[in-house]
């Protein structure tokens, strides 16, 4: 007789267990494994053998002929850089953020202006009313678009409407966390609730041609709530970014199969929703006619676009025995105790007695470790009350031994800055590119560059 297997799943991760304990196994999260009926085990299933019976399928090469996949407009340009092109047929997506960073705003301006383009395009929300996606919409100025609406949260309902007729080119799906599917036991939410209905709109999105867009929650520290296998389900998962109290917000790709991760899309919050910011530069640089100490710019880089943003230090000297602190904005706190250290160690520059703040202005956070020359360029500033030439840009990665090694894409790092008005850049000494029209100060290390700082020679 078939006996029921009881399981235990794991709301935090996903793993399965057939016990129940009181942490989890996996990720060591306390009081998150929930009971969940599972499959029955009989005696022909456990010893059936899976080797035949199934249906044989054909091998193909890796030369195959394929057609690259064609690719939907979302009429933000932003937008259809960060998806590197546009939404694929048959494709899914997840985007994350955090509650009110501008998700649904987002969404709901590109399958407006999807719809608006003569495509179908239909917008499912599970969190709201129906009148209220339409308020907002009267809000962005889009009333008017020939957009399908509907506010359901059963996964069965959704997916039996959207059989009846022509499939659409787009569906937005407001939020993944508020879907049901009756095939599951437990409340909407759940891993498991999560994980089927995903596979079902997905499984839609495949047969019949549909993108589907997933709005996902995300955890108190940034990543998507819900099972990670969410995440490899989909072919794309992008990550809206920013602080509430800033005015931008950066879409950023972590995953992309039909393009790159390493594009982002810039928009700012106004009054008409999110509008695009085509020079992202001018939201992170703060206008100074004259030189300011502890402040030096640095054109970062995310994927083929640059970005200038202002790194701001402030060195402040303490009484013999005091603490000092470090704190850090934007950055990475362990590189800069290890620019630190190789100041003083190779430079005989001392912080040992002063408290060391350092700010990405703007709220931009900086990865890339073509920061490192710039932060080094803005402590001694701070410390030798020295300011850096207002029309100087720095990059440059600093190692161990105190040599100033070269970066990737330099000449469009100097491009973008002479574009912004910039006249000399502090750069590594392999770093020889003239067509910007920039006049170039190389250093092979650290110690020549902070000669240079304070004048020394």
């Amino acid at each position: 007789m078939a006996k029921p297997q009881k399981r235990y799943v794991c709301q935090a991760c996903g793993s399965v267990s057939h016990r129940w304990a009181g942490q989890c196994a996996d990720c060591a999260e306390w009081n998150t494994l929930v009971e969940e009926a599972g499959g029955t085990v009989t005696p022909f299933q456990a010893k059936h053998n899976l080797q035949s019976g199934g249906r044989a399928f054909q091998l193909v090469g890796l030369d195959a002929e394929i057609a690259l996949p064609e690719r939907m407009p979302s009429g933000i340009a932003e937008l259809d850089r960060a998806l590197g092109g546009g939404f694929v047929e048959g494709s899914a997506t997840l985007i994350g953020g955090d509650p009110g960073i501008g998700k649904s705003t987002l969404l709901l301006q590109a399958a407006a202006k999807m719809a608006l383009a003569g495509l179908p395009v239909v917008y499912v929300s599970g969190e709201e009313a129906a009148d209220q996606v339409r308020l907002r919409a009267r809000r962005l100025g889009l009333g008017n678009a020939p957009l399908q609406l509907a506010a359901a949260t059963s996964t069965r309902d959704i997916l039996t409407t959207l059989g009846q007729g022509r499939p659409p080119a787009l569906l937005v799906i407001d939020s993944i966390q508020t879907m049901h599917s009756d095939l599951i036991e437990g409340a909407p939410g759940t891993v498991s609730q999560v994980r089927a209905s995903a596979q079902e709109l997905i499984r839609f999105a495949k047969e019949r041609g549909t993108a589907v867009v997933l709005v996902g929650h995300v955890t108190k520290d940034g990543s998507i709530a819900g099972p990670r296998v969410l995440e490899h389900m989909v072919d794309t998962v992008l990550s809206f970014e920013g602080e509430r109290s800033h005015q931008y917000r950066i879409l950023r790709a972590i995953k992309n199969r039909f393009g790159g991760t390493d594009e982002i899309g810039v928009f700012a919050m106004v009054a008409e929703g999110l509008a695009e910011i085509s020079n992202p530069s001018a939201l992170f640089l703060t206008q100074r006619d004259e030189g300011v100490t502890g402040t030096t710019v640095f054109p970062a880089l995310e994927g083929t676009r640059p970005v200038l943003v202002e790194i701001q230090a402030l060195v402040v000297r303490l009484a013999s025995g005091a603490t000092p602190r470090r704190a850090v904005v934007g950055w990475d706190s362990g590189r800069l105790a290890m620019v630190l250290a190789v100041l003083e160690a190779r430079c005989g520059l001392s912080f040992s007695t002063s408290e060391v703040y350092l700010n990405i202005a703007g709220g931009y956070r900086v990865q890339d470790p073509a920061a490192d020359m710039a932060v080094a360029a803005a402590l001694v500033s701070a410390l030798s009350e020295r300011p850096v030439p207002v029309d100087a840009v720095a990059f440059g990665e600093i190692a161990l031994s105190g040599e100033i090694r070269p970066v990737a894409h330099g000449a469009l790092r100097l491009k973008e800055a002479s574009k912004l008005g910039f006249e000399r850049a502090l750069v590594p000494a392999a770093v020889t590119d003239d067509k910007s029209g920039l006049k170039l100060a190389g250093f092979k290390t650290l110690g020549a560059f902070v000669d240079h700082m304070l004048g020394r020679g």
